[in-house]
């Protein structure tokens, strides 16, 4: 026994499930090498474009509300169609984003709409792509496949940061963000042939009418329960994504730092790459010891950790540093436990839409998290030494209300 159990294929092999997993893991890393490139250079760009941090953060969070507005359409079509055709169309958009940042993208506007169609592709890509692993798996090997795949798009989240920074420095930002068209291309492709071209039986002949009727969702508490945690942890992971390269920087330029020290790009990597070992450490956590354990200790360590980074950088670069890697890595904890908590609690019929209820409440915590700090970072002015005390300091409140609400709605039954 390989701990698969194909339900869509009663005795198929297990080898075929994995190639399957596989080969879906590597699509999603391609459609995910360049999503953060902007994040990565955005200290560059900032300069270039005369931006404000309240406008830098509009341009983090435009991906998130596009994604938002498009994901409960997306992923409810998962129930009735393919999951391979939202897929293509999603990778297909990631790619002419990617494509038109680096082609057409000459300030805040253009670049605005681009990101805005960045989110709309990972839209198609991120659930679909993760519901055609759920659909073939149950039980632990389920959450296992799911913490798989969470896994491959951290690393490759991760990944950007650094592939931004070195291609940057090697040949321009343009042509970091025409290799992340190239990846998101070649995403395009894999998914094509290897994700199924039949549709989901609908169960109980489930109207079209009713793909954006979330209420059957909303009264299935255990698995709201798991969507408000990840709606703050989305949160975190988008400001911490959005604006630790930058802080870095900030901090490099403030307390200076040792010659053989990476670029904050390359550091932040590093973090990424961390936080990915703590999620699926995390997950195996969450099997053995219990989901709701793990959650909390999560959730309150990164609330404590958030405001101990911005205090950092009134110290030193290597506390900084330290810090944002320990934030990070306390932000992924349960970062799969969340994920694998809404799929398992989810009612098989409607788990396309209670996915993207999931993600669609977690990518809104990422739109306002980003644009949150740009806005106290503005207000807070350049010349202020708690600026990034106050800016990463609001992230403690939300995380734990977050956790109250979570743990409220597990208590419902």
């Amino acid at each position: 026994m390989n701990g698969y159990q194909d339900v869509g294929t009663p005795g198929s092999a297990g080898g075929d499930v994995q190639r399957f997993i596989v080969a879906i893991v590597t699509a999603q890393f391609l459609a995910q090498i360049g999503a953060f490139t902007l994040p990565a250079l955005l200290p560059g760009y900032m300069v270039r474009w005369s931006l404000s941090a309240t406008e830098a953060g509009w341009l983090i969070g435009a991906f998130f509300i596009a994604y938002v507005a498009t994901v409960p359409i997306l992923v409810g079509l998962t129930d009735r169609l393919p999951a391979r055709r939202i897929y293509v169309i999603g990778a297909g958009l990631t790619a002419l984003s990617h494509l038109g940042f680096a082609a057409l993208a000459d300030g805040f506007w253009s670049a605005l709409v681009l990101r805005a169609i960045a989110g709309v592709g990972w839209a198609g890509c991120y659930m679909p792509g993760l519901k055609a692993i759920a659909d073939r798996l149950e039980g632990n090997a389920q959450s296992r496949a799911v913490s798989w795949h969470a896994a491959g798009v951290g690393v490759s989240g991760a990944a950007s940061f650094a592939v931004a920074g070195a291609v940057d420095a090697i040949a321009g930002a343009r042509a970091a963000f025409l290799f992340g068209a190239v990846a998101a291309s070649l995403s395009c492709v894999i998914a094509a042939f290897a994700m199924r071209t039949t549709a989901p039986r609908r169960a109980g002949g489930a109207p079209l009418a009713g793909l954006l009727d979330f209420r059957p969702v909303l009264r299935n508490h255990p698995a709201m329960a798991w969507i408000a945690g990840y709606t703050v942890h989305t949160l975190e992971l988008a400001v911490l994504r959005a604006w630790g390269v930058t802080f870095l920087a900030a901090v490099i330029q403030q307390h200076g730092a040792p010659e053989w020290l990476p670029e904050p790009s390359a550091l932040f990597t590093g973090a990424g790459l961390l936080g990915i070992a703590a999620s699926l450490s995390g997950n195996e956590a969450a099997v053995r010891l219990g989901r709701g354990r793990i959650v909390a200790i999560a959730m309150g360590s990164s609330a404590l950790l958030a405001l101990v980074t911005g205090l950092s950088a009134l110290v030193s670069t290597p506390l900084a540093i330290l810090c944002v890697y320990a934030w990070n890595a306390a932000i992924y904890i349960d970062s799969s436990a969340l994920t694998a908590g809404t799929v398992q609690a989810a009612d098989p019929s409607r788990r396309g839409a209670t996915m993207g209820l999931h993600s669609m409440c977690g990518y809104a915590g990422g739109f306002v998290g980003p644009i949150g700090v740009g806005v106290i970072l503005d207000l807070a002015g350049a010349d202020s030494a708690a600026r990034w005390v106050l800016a990463f300091g609001y992230i403690v409140p939300v995380t734990l209300a977050g956790l109250y609400v979570l743990r409220r709605l597990g208590q419902r039954r």
